[in-house]
């Protein structure tokens, strides 16, 4: 019975399940994280509950792990199954959704700063007269860049704008929602402005500033906005069957958007296809030519990784300083309301809950997450085309934070594994 119980003891701690001290070789530890990535993912496809993602796990200079589930198209707009359904591959580009304002705004503010340019702490009115009033002249760029201005969460831009000037000029004149600073209120519309004060200072239009300043620097070739019109771009991860969702915050009063001034009726400019290649999101499409610092771009996981790359080497690409130490710092420093510049640093964030201090992240409506541990020098990039099945009979899109969570708490546990934690 003593041997018999020994034996069971020993093959349970190969495994790393019979002591958290237990050392696991890293290669051992390697194929358990594989195995539980590709469990996770797999089954959420093999039940139809996303049609695919693409995952890419980095630990140091290592990708422990990179593939590809499931499909990049799998319905047509009727819902019906794409004939054939189209492999998901690993350079299949996603609509990153709000990425875009970590990948590119936050990252263009950085620069600016970093040159000298701009201050965090500068009065918005500085840059754009409309918030040179009584209620909006103590918002500061630092408010943007943490969701405590006090604008609009939400607003359709598109029934009242049809460009960005008209856009720029619309979300100036808004009233403000909430008190500036005693919130943290999640604001596209912040990240809008953001777009159009890197503008100002800067002298080019958002994309070509990201373009000349972040991507063709860093080697981002597959990021861009409006991948549609280089004719560069083959494979791209298919979204939503128009807008039904956002269609229904301004029709649906029950979500809680419901503007006393606009009227659902009054615009009619809904797509009415599958959107592949142009960005999900109806401000930045329909009110912004698919341009917003907000939502916008669209990337692969291995541009993704890039920047990400530079953050954990604290603004190093390689040999070169591509963004100061100091200021990576500053924006990677937690706030009262326990989040960074931009980037979302707190611990209470579903998908990745009980995160190690320092680790950051964020998330995009299409089911992009990106999240990083520079603690044990660990990032983790899934994207999910999870929009592609439809709405839910909920009304709903399928939550993805649980498989977020999942994953990360998978990565979690092989970092524990192989350091015997």
């Amino acid at each position: 019975m003593f041997k018999r119980s020994l034996l069971i003891l020993i093959f349970l701690s190969a495994f790393g399940l019979a002591s958290n001290s237990q050392i696991v070789s890293p290669k051992a530890a390697k194929a358990y994280l594989i195995s539980a990535i590709d469990s996770i993912l797999q089954s959420q496809v093999n039940l139809d509950k996303i049609p695919g993602a693409v995952i890419e796990i980095k630990k140091g200079e290592q990708i422990i792990y990179e593939h590809a589930f499931g499909y990049a198209q799998k319905y047509d707009y009727y819902h019906h199954l794409f004939n054939p359904p189209e492999k998901m591959t690993t350079s299949h580009l996603f609509d990153i959704a709000s990425l875009t304002k970590v990948i590119g705004t936050t990252t263009s503010v950085m620069l600016l700063v970093d040159r000298g340019l701009l201050k965090v702490d500068d009065p918005v009115f500085k840059y754009i007269k409309a918030f040179d009033t009584p209620g909006k002249r103590e918002i500061t760029i630092r408010h943007l860049l943490t969701h405590t201005a006090g604008l609009y969460e939400w607003y359709p831009l598109y029934y009242r704008a049809s460009n960005k000037d008209e856009s720029y000029k619309l979300i100036g004149e808004l009233p403000l929602m909430f008190p500036v600073g005693a919130q943290r209120r999640y604001s596209d519309l912040g990240f809008v402005i953001l777009g159009e004060i890197v503008e100002i200072v800067s002298g080019l239009p958002l994309e070509k500033f990201e373009k000349q300043n972040i991507f063709l620097p860093l080697q981002m070739k597959n990021t861009t906005y409006n991948p549609l019109t280089t004719g560069n771009f083959k494979k791209i991860a298919a979204t939503s069957p128009g807008n039904p969702y956002e269609k229904r915050m301004v029709y649906d009063s029950a979500l809680g958007f419901k503007i006393k001034e606009i009227d659902p009726s009054h615009w009619n400019g809904w797509r009415t296809y599958i959107l592949r290649g142009e960005v999900n999101d109806g401000n930045a499409w329909y009110a912004n030519g698919g341009i917003s610092g907000a939502a916008g771009l669209f990337s692969t996981v291995d541009d993704l990784q890039t920047l990400v790359d530079m953050l954990i080497n604290k603004g190093k690409k390689g040999s070169l300083q591509f963004i100061s130490e100091k200021t990576i710092t500053s924006f990677l420093t937690e706030d009262k309301f326990n989040n960074g510049l931009g980037w979302m640093m707190d611990p209470d964030n579903s998908f990745m809950k009980n995160s190690p201090e320092g680790s950051f992240g964020h998330t995009g409506f299409t089911g992009t997450s990106i999240s990083v541990i520079p603690k044990y020098n660990i990032s983790v990039i899934l994207l999910i085309n999870r929009q592609n099945t439809g709405l839910l009979s909920t009304g709903e899109y399928y939550n993805v934070s649980p498989i977020r969570l999942q994953v990360f708490n998978s990565v979690l546990k092989y970092q524990k594994e192989i350091s015997g934690q």
